[in-house]
């Protein structure tokens, strides 16, 4: 077997069998084909794409490129999350104590940010003790005793995606639907889990700009995923406008605790409830989405939801009292409005704007080496479609420097206030084949 005859083959638009794509990933992991060569076939399968029984074989290639996780001593329907990344996206906090509350096994493997925000980990660590540097037998304990933990994601999980990854950034290959649907589900199929929901976000915030977009994407890993025997459902999500109000870690944490006393932004409290129902279907706890949102709601309301954040921080050694008391949360040293100028209705919020200047007060990372202030971040006080008066305030700067022009300019620059405006629509879709 050759590669270049592979990629010629892909190039005049034949398939590739199961065998030679096996070939082509455990070639490329071991540093056998070389980059340019790969290159070559990523820029093929760019323009000729992929069926689907390519990219189901494409995602297990790389998903066996590394190690993968052993669920199985976990009791009962493993069920995952992952989200194709927002500005303000507290869900994982919000919806792992929410499904948990009900019994379901949260087995959570997260990373930190890269952008805006930080990650679900990085969240996590604005609670003072809390850790996620645990054996694999002490995650197994916990979710087996408590039905919830939080891990780091270990470093040899998906190699040849991380190679793949960096080789599609450097040429103009990275928007390619099976190119990113096989990425995405080798890191979530690796990761163990009996099924999978996943939130794939649309809008000026998120990497699929389209509706169309990302429905094509939804679509292609949901049929991955049912393809390698994974139950797989998606919601395509706005992110036209950042989620909730909170963009910074500590501000998020406080915001997700609020949400799941029963008191959180609508928005957020709509996606997790969506999102939610359907973990409990696919975790065969309830026998319609009705009955699934019907459940969540009420472990709200009766507190088992709130209960189950507080066991969770505790299990990995935080402090649970910042549940009841928030303010022991970091606390940034500055405090500044933004006010609007003039009268009208919110009618943009330019999300992915917004979150880069959150990231510049330090609350994301421009780099792997960039460090977070925990602190740090903005509240928003109105969103696309509120009312506003000249003087009345747009955004609370949380900040831990006193010069914040730089912040002030840019959401200046991205929220547009007109004389009417329609709210988007959160929810555009559900796929589930």
């Amino acid at each position: 077997m050759r590669m270049v005859d592979l990629i010629e083959n892909k190039r005049d638009g034949e398939e590739l069998t199961a065998e030679e794509i096996n070939f082509i990933i455990e070639g490329y992991t071991k540093n056998e084909i070389p980059d340019y060569q790969v290159s070559a076939l990523a820029m093929t399968i760019f323009f000729k794409d992929m069926t689907e029984r390519e990219r189901a074989d494409l995602t297990m290639a790389i998903v066996n490129s590394g190690e993968t996780i052993d669920l199985s001593a976990i009791e009962g329907v493993k069920v995952d999350k992952h989200s194709t990344g927002g500005v303000g996206d507290t869900t994982t906090l919000v919806l792992a104590p929410l499904v948990a509350a009900l019994d379901i096994p949260v087995a959570k493997m997260s990373g930190r940010g890269l952008g805006h925000t930080g990650g679900t980990i990085d969240k996590l660590e604005a609670i003072a003790g809390f850790h996620v540097e645990i054996s694999k037998e002490q995650f197994v304990d916990l979710v087996n005793r408590h039905k919830i933990a939080v891990i780091g994601q270990t470093g040899n999980l998906t190699p040849a995606d991380k190679k793949l990854y960096a080789l599609r950034d450097v040429t103009a290959t990275v928007n390619s639907i099976p190119l990113i649907a096989s990425s995405i589900m080798s890191k979530k199929i690796a990761a163990g889990s009996d099924a999978i929901v996943l939130d794939v976000k649309t809008g000026a915030g998120a990497f699929m700009k389209t509706a169309d977009d990302a429905k094509e994407l939804a679509q292609a890993m949901v049929r991955i995923g049912n393809n390698v025997g994974r139950k797989t459902m998606a919601v395509i999500s706005d992110m036209s406008q950042p989620l909730g109000y909170a963009i910074g870690n500590a501000l998020e944490v406080k915001e997700a605790i609020d949400t799941l006393q029963g008191n959180g932004p609508k928005d957020l409290e709509e996606l997790c409830l969506a999102l939610g129902r359907q973990m409990v279907f696919l975790a065969n706890k309830a026998s319609s989405l009705e009955e699934a949102e019907e459940k969540l709601r009420e472990v709200i309301r009766n507190g088992k939801a709130l209960e189950k954040f507080k066991s969770f921080i505790a299990n990995q050694g935080g402090d649970p009292s910042v549940v009841d008391h928030p303010e022991k949360l970091p606390q940034a040293a500055y405090q500044f409005e933004v006010l609007s100028k003039e009268d009208g209705i919110v009618a943009e919020i330019v999300a992915d704007e917004i979150g880069t200047a959150a990231m510049l007060l330090g609350a994301g990372r421009a780099t792997k080496e960039s460090e977070i202030d925990l602190a740090v971040g903005l509240m928003l006080n109105k969103k696309i479609g509120d009312p506003v008066k000249a003087g009345e305030s747009l955004v609370t700067i949380h900040a831990n420097r006193e010069d914040v022009q730089d912040v002030v300019k840019m959401i200046y620059d991205n929220i547009r206030i007109a004389d009417h405006a329609v709210a988007p629509t959160l929810v555009h879709g559900i796929v589930t084949e």
